[in-house]
């Protein structure tokens, strides 16, 4: 239950729901770059042989749209699960520090409540929230800032549909073909490059993003195919660490 006060006018259980239906809304337009960007990934699944079945439970149970991709680049029959699950965790190797920048205001919750939000969190959801929440923090303090009801309906939109779109994706697939020629596979992206501009702090800050993006362009011309994913990932952990220990020095 969200517990809160404003002025002297305690703020209860009551506005769940209100909460909730705030994070719905603030998804719709994230939803609009991430619909066609899992049509395009349940048709590319389909056509490295998952089945219709297969396809939800990749989406469903992993819930990561970057990694999903990464690994379908590389995928082949049958598959390299040590190769699959490295790219995976180095492309979701972000979530670390995701989860660590929410920390301050989810540490008071009980494990129950944490672990099953943290399974949905995804750049969308940890993005507006964790701006949602800054926005509050001086008025309302780490405990109360962080409204778990406004995140839940985030995640409810952005799952729904992500594991719906993909699997009507699987299905429409065959039929349409490529379907990449309708311009769908830029949507992603657009979505991306929207929530950067919100966390733009500066060029200073921007460095690591700068390093990945060069050394994966470089990997995608010159190395076989899906290694530009590994690449990318290491080279921005890599820069971020030695960034950080140099403005440190």
């Amino acid at each position: 239950m969200l517990l809160f006060k404003t002025g002297t006018m305690p703020v209860t259980a009551a506005t769940d729901f209100s909460e909730f239906q705030r994070g719905m809304k603030d998804s719709v337009p994230m939803l609009l770059g991430i619909i066609p960007f899992a049509l395009v990934l349940g048709a590319t699944a389909v056509q490295k042989n998952f089945s219709l079945l297969e396809v939800p439970l990749l989406t469903g149970l992993n819930f990561a749209g970057g990694s999903e991709f990464a690994i379908l680049q590389v995928w082949t029959s049958p598959a390299n699960l040590l190769l699959l699950m490295f790219i995976t965790f180095l492309v979701n190797s972000r979530h670390l520090l995701m989860g660590a920048s929410l920390a301050p205001y989810l540490k008071h919750l009980p494990n129950r409540k944490v672990l099953p939000a943290l399974f949905f969190m995804v750049d969308e959801s940890w993005a507006l929230s964790l701006a949602d929440a800054q926005k509050k923090q001086a008025q309302l303090g780490y405990r109360a800032a962080f409204s778990m009801p406004y995140y839940a309906g985030l995640c409810f939109c952005l799952y729904l549909m992500w594991v719906g779109f993909t699997t009507l994706g699987a299905m429409t697939g065959p039929v349409l073909g490529d379907i990449n020629r309708f311009g769908f596979d830029m949507a992603f992206p657009a979505v991306f490059l929207v929530l950067l501009r919100g966390m733009w702090r500066g060029f200073t800050a921007a460095r690591p993003w700068l390093v990945s993006l060069i050394c994966a362009a470089l990997a995608y011309l010159y190395l076989p195919a899906g290694w530009y994913v590994p690449v990318g990932a290491l080279s921005g952990i890599a820069s971020a660490f030695y960034f950080t220990r140099e403005d440190a020095a």
